[in-house]
C-alpha cells in the first residue's frame, strides 16, 4: 500500500465517525404528527421531571428490553437492513390513545422456556434470536395467573427466589406498568376524550345538585346522579392507576411538586365542581387528536402547551428539551461503537508491528485518533447527564459504569500519548466498549435519573469519596487489562520480546533508525510492565483515599467509621491487594509475569467490591442488587482466572521467551524483562 494512502487512513476514519456524530446532532424534521414537540413536553414520574420521551424510552426498555419496537423483522445476520421502527415516543402515544393497535404490538419480552409452556405461548407472538415477544392480546387469556403467580413471587426474597419467580415478577410487573400508562391521559376505552370532559362538565352541576338532596333527604333526578357517578367511577379509577403526574402546577409562582395526574384532577373537580386547569383540555385535545388520527388536532394542542409552559413552567420546559435532546444523542451508545472499533483497530496495530510496521503504525494512529473521538463523545453525555441531573458524575451503578469506562478510556490515551505503541489505546477502549455494554444493560431496569436515596443526598460527598473511590475502580480495572495483554501476547505472539526504539518526544517510535539523540532500547514487554506498575500506584492512591474519605462520610451518617459493611470490606480487599502487589514488586518478589497476573487478579477482587457486594443483598451499602448479573459476575471471574492460569505456564511455553536462534545459529534467549525496569 502506498505511504500516501497509509497516511491518510487515520484521517479518513476520524473524518466518518465524526461525520455520524455531526449528524445526529442536525435537528430531525418533523412528520405528519410533531411527534417530537410531544417528546419534549415535561412529566412527573419515579420522582423526577422528565419529558414524554423519557417516559417512553424508560418504559420500554423495562418491558422489552429495547428504546423502539421493530414494526418489521429482519434475519439476525442482514445487519445492512434497516426496517422500520416504532419510537418510544409514538409507542406511549399508541398506548396512552390507542390501546386497541398497541395491545397488538409484540412487546413482552418472555425467554423462560418453562414459562413458554405454563402459559401456552408456544408458536405465538415473535421470535428473535432465541428471544420471544409477546402482544398484550396473546397475555390477555393468562393475566389471572400472571397476576397471581407474580404477587406471590413479589412477596419471596429477591435472593431467594427462583429463575421462574424472577420471570414470573419481571413479566407482572411488565404488565402492571404497561396497563398503567392506558390511563395516562384518557380512560380506556375513550373515543374523543376532549368532547368526554364537556359533557363531564356539563354532568358536574346537575349531579352535583341531585347529590345533595338526595343527603337532605329531599327528591332529585336520578339520571343526573347516576350519569355524574359514573364519570367519578370512571375519574377515580384513572387516578389510582395512572402511573405518571401530567398536569404541572398552576403558574410559575406555585410549588414545583404540586404535580398531579389526569385523574387526580378531573375527579376533584368533580366533587367541588371548579373549573379544570387549562392544561387539562391541551392533554385531552392531544388525546383525541391523536386516537381519531386528527394531525392538526394533534399538532395544535402541543403547540399550545407548549406555549403556556414556556410561560409558567418555564424551568420544567427546559428540562423536558434538554432531555430529549440527551436521548436523541445517545452519546454512550455511539462511543461504545467507537470504542469497539479504536480496540479492533489497536489489535490489529499490535499484530502487524514486526510483519507491516508502516501499516501497524497507521492502524495504532486510527485506533488512538477514534478513541480520542470515543471520549470526547464520552466526556459531552458524562458533562449532560451532570447538568442535566444537578449532581455528581456517579449517583447509582449505571452512572458508576459510564464514569469507570471514561475514566479508564482517559487513562489509556494519555498512556498511549506516552508509550505509543497501541497498548494503551487497546486496553482501555476494550474496557470503555465493556463498561459501556454494562451501562446499557443496567438500563433495562428503568430510569438511569432515578432520585436519590436519602443517605446518598449529599452532592459533596458524591463528588468526593463517590468519584476518589470510582477512580480507584477504573485504574485497577485498566491495570488488569493491561495485565491480560502481557499474558495474552507473551503466551501467543514473539512481540514481548520486541525493541521498541525510545527517542524524541515528538516523533514516532518504531517508524526510524536509531540516531545519536535515541535512548536505550527497551523492549514492548518491559514498557507493558512500566505502564501496569504506574497505573497500580494511581490506583492505590485513590482507593486508599476513597476508603478513608468513606468513613467520615460513615461517621456522619450512621455514627460510626467503620462497620465491616460488605462494601467497606470490598473498599479495604482492593487497598490491601494494591499493598501487596506493590510490596512483592518492591521486594524482588515478582517480577513483570507476576506483577501482570496479580494485577490481573485485581479485576476480581474490584468487580467483588463493585458489583459482588451488592449481590449479597445484605448491609447498608446495597443500594443496586442486581441477582440477574449473578452468573455473568461468575463468568467474569473464570475468564479472570483462566487468564492468570495461562499466566503460571512456564516461560518457555511463551512465544515471546522461547529460545531463538540467530543468522549465524547461535542460540540467543529473549528474557523476561523486570518489573519497572
Amino acid at each position: 500500500m502506498k505511504a500516501w494512502l497509509l497516511k491518510l487512513l487515520p484521517w479518513t476514519l476520524l473524518a466518518v465517525f465524526a461525520a455520524d456524530i455531526v449528524a445526529i446532532l442536525l435537528p430531525r424534521p418533523e412528520g405528519e404528527f410533531h411527534l417530537q414537540a410531544f417528546g419534549r413536553l415535561p412529566v412527573l414520574a419515579n420522582g423526577r421531571v422528565q419529558p414524554f420521551d423519557s417516559l417512553g424510552r424508560n418504559s420500554l426498555m423495562q418491558i422489552r428490553g429495547t428504546a423502539a419496537v421493530p414494526l418489521a423483522e429482519k434475519k439476525s445476520y442482514e445487519f445492512w437492513k434497516h426496517p422500520p421502527k416504532l419510537r418510544a415516543t409514538e409507542w406511549l402515544l399508541e398506548v396512552m390513545t390507542r390501546p386497541d393497535v398497541a395491545d397488538s404490538r409484540p412487546v413482552f419480552l418472555i425467554h423462560h422456556p418453562e414459562l413458554l409452556d405454563e402459559y401456552n405461548l408456544r408458536g405465538k407472538g415473535v421470535e428473535k434470536s432465541g428471544l420471544h415477544y409477546f402482544a398484550f392480546n396473546d397475555l390477555v387469556p393468562v393475566l389471572g395467573r400472571i397476576e397471581a403467580e407474580g404477587r406471590q413471587a413479589m412477596n419471596v426474597e429477591s435472593q431467594a427466589r427462583t429463575a421462574y419467580q424472577r420471570q414470573v415478577a419481571k413479566l407482572f410487573n411488565a404488565v402492571a406498568l404497561y396497563q398503567r400508562l392506558k390511563f395516562t391521559l384518557q380512560p380506556v376505552g375513550t373515543q374523543d376524550f376532549a368532547a368526554e370532559l364537556r359533557a363531564f362538565q356539563e354532568a358536574v352541576r346537575p349531579g352535583l345538585a341531585a347529590l345533595r338532596a338526595r343527603q337532605a333527604g329531599k327528591e332529585y333526578d336520578q339520571q343526573a346522579l347516576d350519569r355524574y357517578v359514573e364519570y367519578l367511577r370512571r375519574f377515580d379509577q384513572m387516578s389510582q392507576l395512572a402511573y405518571p403526574w401530567v398536569v404541572p402546577p398552576p403558574g410559575p409562582d406555585a410549588p414545583r411538586d404540586q404535580w398531579r395526574n389526569l385523574g387526580q384532577v378531573l375527579f376533584e373537580a368533580g366533587l367541588t365542581g371548579s373549573e379544570l386547569p387549562q392544561p387539562v383540555w391541551w392533554l385531552a385535545e392531544m388525546a383525541a387528536g391523536y386516537a381519531r388520527q386528527d394531525a392538526a388536532r394533534f399538532n395544535r394542542a402541543v403547540a399550545e402547551y407548549r406555549d403556556w409552559l414556556a410561560a409558567n413552567a418555564p424551568a420544567e420546559a427546559r428540562k423536558g428539551r434538554a432531555e430529549f435532546w440527551y436521548n436523541q444523542l445517545q452519546a454512550f451508545l455511539h462511543a461504545m461503537i467507537i470504542y469497539l472499533c479504536a480496540f479492533l483497530l489497536a489489535a490489529g496495530a499490535m499484530l502487524t508491528v514486526q510483519t507491516w510496521p508502516a501499516g501497524s503504525e497507521s492502524l495504532r494512529k486510527s485506533a488512538f485518533l477514534l478513541a480520542v473521538l470515543a471520549v470526547a463523545v464520552h466526556t459531552a453525555g458524562l458533562a449532560y447527564r451532570i447538568w442535566l441531573e444537578r449532581r455528581p458524575p456517579v449517583t447509582n451503578l449505571y452512572s458508576s459504569a459510564v464514569f469507570v469506562g471514561w475514566a479508564v478510556t482517559l487513562l489509556g490515551v494519555g498512556v498511549e500519548r506516552a508509550y505509543r505503541m497501541g497498548l494503551g489505546v487497546a486496553a482501555s477502549s476494550l474496557v470503555g466498549f465493556v463498561t459501556l455494554l454494562i451501562a446499557h444493560n443496567l438500563a433495562l431496569g428503568g430510569d438511569t435519573m432515578e432520585m436519590m436515596r436519602a443517605v446518598l443526598d449529599n452532592n459533596f460527598w458524591l463528588a468526593t469519596h463517590v468519584i476518589t473511590i470510582t477512580l480507584g475502580y477504573a485504574a485497577m480495572f485498566f491495570a488488569g487489562f493491561l495485565g491480560i495483554l502481557y499474558v495474552v501476547l507473551g503466551v501467543f505472539t514473539p512481540l514481548l520480546a520486541h525493541p521498541l526504539r525510545v527517542g524524541r518526544a515528538t516523533e514516532e517510535p518504531n517508524q526510524r533508525p536509531f540516531g545519536p539523540d535515541d535512548k536505550a532500547a527497551t523492549t514492548l514487554g518491559a514498557a507493558l510492565a512500566k505502564m501496569i506498575y504506574a497505573v497500580i500506584c494511581f490506583g492505590t492512591l485513590f482507593s486508599f483515599a476513597g476508603t478513608v474519605l468513606g468513613g467520615i462520610w460513615a461517621d456522619q451518617s450512621w455514627g460510626r467509621f467503620w462497620g465491616w459493611d460488605p462494601k467497606e470490606n470490598g473498599a479495604l480487599m482492593i487497598v490491601l491487594w494494591c499493598a501487596a502487589m506493590l510490596h512483592a514488586r518492591w521486594g524482588g518478589l515478582i517480577r513483570a509475569r507476576g506483577l501482570a497476573n496479580m494485577a490481573i487478579f485485581g479485576n476480581v477482587v474490584t468487580a467483588f467490591s463493585w458489583f459482588g457486594t451488592n449481590m449479597l443483598g445484605i448491609g447498608l451499602h446495597s443500594y443496586g442488587f442486581m441477582d440477574a448479573a449473578f452468573r455473568w459476575l461468575l463468568l467474569f471471574y473464570a475468564t479472570q482466572l483462566a487468564v492468570i492460569a495461562l499466566g503460571l505456564l512456564p516461560l518457555e511455553k511463551w512465544r515471546s521467551f522461547r529460545i531463538r536462534r540467530d543468522a549465524v545459529d547461535h542460540p540467543v534467549a529473549a528474557p523476561e524483562p523486570a518489573a519497572g525496569s
